[in-house]
């Protein structure tokens, strides 16, 4: 329905770099660039300063992207309304999801929906748990998986799954044979976290803190943005780290990681999904959730300590 150079448009104020809107987009750079040109020609103004080291948006620019994001919404909305009298669910829907929920636990689940809903595409863009909820607010995404909690009060959130974050060390390392350590003995290692805005540090550093282990005092020796740099940095005997059982199932399996429980530690999580506060969902969003509470609980491959989602409650 919408027109395609307005959605190109909306991607590149985002991240005020073609080359990343292009990735987001899944186009090439150049064929972003041309969008943008062909619409500056439509419309007869400059969308974007291309003068100085970084790309800002003219006054004209500001001024459509306003305008943009009302007729995505208008768009979102008449899709809800049509929705009941069509044969099936169609269209575009728009997920945003932690790292761990969109690379282990999510494709699972888009992979049963569309063989109930084909004409549904679903879009996913992957990022921190902050940066989900960030675009969740600003309407970019309809629906948000992430992990943790969502420390904010304007978004609602439901647990679908319950998640274990464990400790893991190289096969090599001295604790790979012990049957648990003592929490102050991580002050003794090189650890290996993920950045600041993770939902699987944040549940860590509140785990340890729990047990009187004082975050500033543990030796951070990298931080990584992903779950996959931390097994591989472990792997690689870089240090020690923290991950969820669901992204380590197939290097438990193989024998290249282990997992060394912590005295007195049991890290869990919900792994919860979120929409705006006060506005329930609506067509195919509210399919896909009609689709998540139907749902049996999902099992955790080491973990099967599950609870169901249950209905939101009214606002």
């Amino acid at each position: 329905m919408e027109n395609f150079r307005l959605k190109v448009f909306r991607a590149v104020p985002r991240h005020l770099n073609f080359r990343r809107a292009a990735e987001e987009l899944c186009l090439t750079q150049p064929a972003v660039t041309l969008q943008i040109k062909a619409l500056e020609q439509d419309l007869g103004v400059q969308l974007f300063d291309r003068s100085g080291a970084h790309i800002t948006l003219t006054p004209a620019g500001d001024v459509l992207l306003k305008y943009a994001g009302e007729m995505e919404k208008l768009e979102a909305a008449t899709q809800a309304a049509l929705a009941p009298f069509s044969e099936g669910q169609r269209g575009e829907l728009r997920i945003g999801a932690s790292l761990t929920i969109a690379q282990y636990i999510l494709p699972h689940l888009l992979g049963a929906f569309q063989q109930q809903h084909p004409q549904v595409r679903p879009i996913v863009t992957t990022c921190n748990t902050e940066q989900v909820l960030e675009a969740l607010v600003a309407h970019q995404v309809s629906v948000g998986f992430i992990e943790g909690p969502a420390m904010r009060r304007d978004v609602r959130t439901e647990v679908f799954l319950e998640d274990e974050i464990v400790l893991m060390v190289p096969p090599a390392h001295e604790w790979s044979e012990r049957g648990f350590v003592d929490p102050d003995e991580l002050l003794q290692e090189r650890l290996l976290m993920r950045e600041r805005g993770s939902g699987t540090r944040r549940v860590v550093e509140m785990a340890l803190q729990k047990c009187g282990v004082k975050v500033k005092h543990l030796h951070l020796g990298m931080e990584f943005d992903s779950t996959e740099g931390i097994t591989t940095a472990v792997e690689a005997g870089l240090g020690i780290g923290f991950a969820s059982l669901w992204a380590i199932s197939k290097e438990l399996q193989v024998g290249s990681l282990r997992v060394v429980p912590i005295r007195g530690v049991q890290i869990k999580r919900p792994l919860s999904v979120a929409y705006p506060l006060g506005q329930e969902p609506q067509g195919i969003a509210l399919a896909f959730f009609n689709y998540l509470r139907s749902r049996h609980p999902m099992t955790s491959p080491l973990q099967p300590n599950t609870r169901p989602l249950a209905p939101p409650k009214a606002s």
